[in-house]
């Protein structure tokens, strides 16, 4: 199958969207809302997670096999649904391939310096993502008069993943991460972890509403839809009655992630199927 970006074939291939587990589902939903005509395959690590507390040669080589997975459906652009794998290998991955590809660092990083009205950006993260500090590197990028003030909160995913997004648990321990953050005066504040979004009101009650939270998989949506817009490869058919547009693969815990991903997407997962990603 040609990878040239351009007739109705291409426009029809799917989507790639990759995430070490099952945060990226949040960036799926998204795709699936402002792109509804498109095909998306999705690939969870969920043997190997988490990916913010690795290496970068780590990381790196894990997003490079499942790249090579991705691309055995010959999809027609990659989305980098993970912050710390989009920090640490999406400059290489993007070297190594023809293929359109975006993470979500950037979109969310635009988004917050074009938002910020006192120049005051908050990131929360993962460890891994708060120590690139690509966030502050991009948002400087942009415009050098922000300061940006970054807090890793590693306890918000395993909290998510155990579906106390309204919590007596995760309100505490959201408390006690962002205190510093509401009394440094910040006025946006990037949920820079794509698992956060599912407790973005639990964020937004203790930030309070002078402050914008930023959700870079709403942003990340926006920006796949340009990019194909410009590349010619925007599917503009909606999709045939029966037609499989969404497929899901998972390195480990097939059940358990199609449970969350039921929880998250309401076009429903009919099925998850679990492959060797060490193959790839």
């Amino acid at each position: 199958m040609s990878q040239e970006y351009s007739g109705r074939l291409q426009k029809e291939a799917p989507i790639g969207v990759f995430d070490s587990g099952m945060g990226g589902l949040t960036v799926v939903r998204e795709i699936m809302r402002q792109l509804p005509n498109e095909k998306i395959i999705y690939f969870g690590d969920t043997a190997r997670l988490p990916y913010g507390s690795k290496s970068k040669a780590t990381v790196t080589r894990f997003s490079r096999q499942i790249v090579n997975f991705l691309n055995s459906f010959h999809v027609k652009t990659i989305v980098v649904a993970c912050n710390t794998a989009s920090a640490y290998a999406l400059e290489d991955l993007e070297g190594e391939s023809d293929i359109p590809m975006i993470g979500v660092v950037k979109p969310g990083a635009k988004t917050a310096a074009e938002t910020t009205k006192n120049a005051r950006v908050g990131v929360i993260a993962t460890e891994a993502t708060i120590g690139s500090h690509i966030y502050t590197d991009y948002i400087r990028e942009l415009n050098r008069d922000v300061t940006i003030y970054e807090k890793a909160c590693p306890l918000f995913v395993p909290l998510v993943e155990e579906g106390l997004w309204q919590d007596p648990v995760t309100d505490e321990i959201a408390r006690r991460y962002l205190n510093e953050l509401i009394d440094i005066d910040i006025d946006t504040l990037i949920l820079g972890c794509t698992h956060y979004p599912l407790i973005r009101s639990t964020l937004g009650r203790i930030m309070g509403e002078r402050v914008t939270l930023v959700n870079p998989a709403y942003e990340t949506a926006i920006e796949l839809r340009e990019l194909l817009l410009l590349k010619g490869l925007l599917n503009d058919e909606a999709p045939r009655l029966g037609e499989n547009r969404y497929q899901f693969y998972v390195s480990d815990g097939a059940d358990k992630f199609k449970t969350f991903a039921n929880s998250i997407i309401k076009y429903g997962v009919l099925s998850t199927k679990t492959i060797d990603i060490e193959r790839y």
